[in-house]
């Protein structure tokens, strides 16, 4: 499925897991408000347009019997690097690092490591991902209909519904008609039985911007014959805008590589 902003959720959900990378300062970037979207049958949405944000909140993770809580970190170069830190009782568990063609982890606590490309995510989120999709939902834009798609848009209390298929999938948007925010994605892949479900709340204003961005995501994932997967994202604090950002990834010496992410 298409989901960007799952990071997240993924590697938050992974407060369980870890990607190492290289490390590396991005230059200072200049910051827009916003972006219009065009879209067809009258929808109107505003994205984000900015080109650096950094985050930080608590995320509570749920899975069968696991249920967890931890803090994270969370850095966006927009098109260009994904990067979360998860910590528990201030101590850091995992580290991942997206870039627009790989993931990747390290795990602290099981001195683990690895290193791949979106099949892994999408194997842990349960849906097919990419990482234009990640930042999309981290970041709570709409994401329009590939060339060819035909939507269909209907009206649903103050919000307007935009669905159109993405084979295999169909997707589903909600966008508020008074701010052009983006208030909930669902992604569905029918012949699977598996389907994402993302909503945004508690919209803001960050620092540095007056575009409403919500420091609440709810993700929730479900496949049939398996445990429901739920991650709720809450940031304390949000700044766009800033002058560089570091997105420091290394793997420590003696770490083992894992072939896949575990669940």
């Amino acid at each position: 499925m298409n989901k960007s902003a799952l990071l997240l959720a993924a590697v938050a959900l992974a407060s369980c897991h870890r990607v190492p990378s290289s490390g590396g300062k991005l230059g200072p970037g200049t910051s827009t408000a916003a972006a219009t979207v065009k879209t067809p049958a009258g929808v109107k949405t505003t994205n984000t347009n900015f080109q650096y944000l950094s985050g930080k909140g608590k995320v509570h993770f749920t899975r069968g019997s696991v249920d967890q809580s931890a803090n994270f970190n969370l850095r966006v170069r927009r098109d260009s690097a994904i990067w979360l830190s998860g910590s528990l009782i201030g101590i850091e568990g995992v580290r991942a690092l997206l870039t627009p063609d790989s993931v990747r982890v390290v795990n602290r606590l099981q001195k683990s490591y690895f290193t791949g490309d979106y099949a892994y995510l999408s194997q842990l989120l349960g849906v097919p991902v990419s990482y234009g999709q990640m930042q999309a939902i981290l970041l709570g834009d709409y994401q329009a209909a590939p060339k060819g798609a035909l939507p269909v848009v209907k009206a649903e209390g103050d919000n307007q519904n935009v669905t159109y298929p993405q084979a295999p999938l169909i997707i589903e948007q909600l966008v508020s008609n008074a701010t052009g925010r983006l208030q909930q994605l669902k992604v569905t892949e029918s012949g699977a039985q598996r389907s994402l479900t993302v909503g945004y709340s508690d919209f803001q204003k960050p620092s540095g911007t007056e575009l409403p961005f919500a420091f609440t995501t709810s993700v929730l994932g479900q496949q049939g014959g398996n445990p429901n997967t739920s991650a709720t994202l809450n940031f304390q604090k949000v700044e766009v805008g800033a002058g560089h950002l570091d997105f420091p990834f290394s793997i420590p010496k003696g770490f083992k590589r894992e072939t896949r992410i575990k669940k």
